[in-house]
């Protein structure tokens, strides 16, 4: 695997962590939000913490588009899952969150599991499989050589 494509599994991991810290954040600065109040939810991306955070779930998941399309969903996914393990140390260390034994229990495993992962080939060979520049994240001399 190439050193980009470890930037954009770190990418996935830091705009996760960082988008869901500031909607929890801003989240909780509003209080409780009702579904049956829709237009209530809609004024709450207005909020800066919660926009700016919806920013980075967006950022989170262009970079996680751009990993499904050179490896396969069970290798994306499970990699991914070290945002969990970043999550747990921001809730408890910034956003003073009360994290149990049983929780750091789970982000141990999480851990372990994450190392399994990262042992099998990141992308499931198919014969069937092109392998060409064909997507829509291909140059623009890829796509207009005919």
């Amino acid at each position: 695997m190439t050193f980009r494509k470890y930037l954009v599994l770190l990418g996935v991991a830091v705009f996760a962590v960082t988008g869901d810290s500031l909607v929890s954040r801003g989240m909780k600065h509003l209080g409780g939000v009702s579904l049956h109040h829709l237009a209530g939810i809609i004024l709450v991306v207005f909020r800066p913490e919660v926009a700016i955070g919806v920013f980075f779930l967006l950022a989170f998941f262009a970079c996680y588009m751009a990993a499904l399309s050179w490896a396969d969903l069970t290798y994306v996914l499970p990699t991914t899952s070290i945002s969990f393990i970043l999550l747990t140390l921001v809730a408890r260390f910034i956003l003073h969150e009360n994290v149990s034994l049983t929780r750091w229990l789970g982000v141990l495993m999480i851990s372990i599991g994450i190392g399994f992962v990262t042992q099998g080939p990141a992308l499931t060979p198919h014969p069937h499989r092109k392998d060409t520049h064909e997507g829509l994240a291909a140059p623009v001399s890829a796509r207009t050589e005919s």
